[in-house]
C-alpha cells in the first residue's frame, strides 16, 4: 500500500452516545478506499503531541465522501479529549485509510461470528453492513449503555453481553455464545487482547477460521515506532524476527498466524 499523505478533514457532526463515548462524522478523502476494520490516524491541534491517535473506522459513506469514528476519552489532557471537544465546521489533520481491514470474501455462504468488546464493538459495524452471510453480531460492553445497539440489530441477529449483566448475557462475549448455544464457520472479532485470546482459543479448538483485530495496541499508527509490534509463527521478512508490526501489517490478522 503506498504512504498516505495526511489531509485536512472537516468535521460534520460530533455526538456524546453514552459514558465518555463520542461519535464523529468527518470529511476526508480516505472514505474513497476505507474498508471495515481499517482505521486512521487523527492528530490534535495540540503541538506538544506528535503522534496521532489511531482510531478505527466505525462506518463509511462513500457517496458523501465520509467515515464515522466512534472512539472513548481516556482522560483529562489526551488527543481523545480534544477530539471531543470538536463541533461541526471544524478541522482536523487526519491520515488514512491504515491497515488492512477484514477479508469479506472469506464469509459467503457461511455462518459467520462479528464479535466486539469495549472500543472494539465500533468497527464491528461496517463489517456488519457489507458482509454478505448470516451474521451473528455478539458485542460486549460495561453496562447498560449499549451504544451502536439499533444499527446492530438492522444488520444481523444481535447479541449482547454486559460486565454487569444490566442487558443480555452477564459476563463476556463468550459467555453470551454459550448461553445462547450459538455456533460459527468463521469469525471476524475486534476487541481488548483478553478477550481476543479467549476466542482465538475457541477458534481454534473448535477448527474455525478466524480474524481477529489488534488495534488496541497500536501507538503511532504508521508502523514508525514498533510500539504495537505482536509475536507471529513466522518470520518477519525485513527484521527476520518473529514479530508483526500491528499496525503495518495489521490490524487484522489470521489468529493462527499471531500469539497474543
Amino acid at each position: 500500500m503506498a504512504d498516505r499523505k495526511k489531509e485536512t478533514a472537516l468535521v460534520v457532526s460530533q455526538e456524546q452516545i453514552a459514558d465518555n463515548i463520542f461519535s464523529m462524522w468527518i470529511q476526508t478523502e480516505a472514505a474513497a478506499s476505507a474498508k471495515p476494520g481499517q482505521f486512521i490516524s487523527m492528530y490534535t491541534n495540540d503541538g506538544t503531541k506528535l503522534l496521532p491517535r489511531p482510531i478505527s473506522i466505525c462506518e463509511i459513506d462513500k457517496a458523501n465522501g465520509r467515515l464515522r469514528v466512534v472512539y472513548r476519552v481516556t482522560g483529562e489532557k489526551t488527543g481523545t479529549k480534544e477530539f471531543s471537544q470538536m463541533k461541526a465546521g471544524d478541522t482536523i489533520p487526519v491520515v488514512g485509510p491504515l491497515g488492512n481491514g477484514f477479508p469479506l470474501e472469506k464469509a459467503e455462504g457461511k455462518k459467520a461470528f462479528l464479535m466486539g468488546g469495549g472500543i472494539g464493538v465500533p468497527p464491528i459495524l461496517e463489517l456488519a453492513k457489507q458482509l454478505n452471510c448470516e451474521k451473528q453480531i455478539v458485542v460486549g460492553y460495561r453496562d447498560e449503555h449499549t451504544f451502536l445497539k439499533e444499527q446492530f440489530e438492522a444488520n444481523g441477529t444481535l447479541y449482547i453481553s454486559t460486565e454487569d449483566g444490566s442487558v443480555g448475557t452477564k459476563g463476556n462475549v463468550m459467555h453470551a455464545i454459550a448461553e445462547n448455544n450459538l455456533s460459527a464457520d468463521i469469525i471476524y472479532a475486534c476487541g481488548p487482547t483478553p478477550m481476543l485470546r479467549a476466542i482465538k482459543n475457541h477458534a481454534e479448538e473448535n477448527g474455525i477460521e478466524c480474524y481477529i483485530s489488534l488495534e488496541e495496541r497500536m501507538a503511532c499508527g504508521i508502523g514508525a515506532c514498533l510500539a504495537c509490534t505482536c509475536k507471529s509463527k513466522e518470520k518477519d521478512h525485513h527484521s527476520n524476527v518473529n514479530n508483526k508490526r500491528i499496525c503495518k501489517d495489521g490490524p487484522v490478522f489470521l489468529s493462527t498466524e499471531v500469539e497474543i
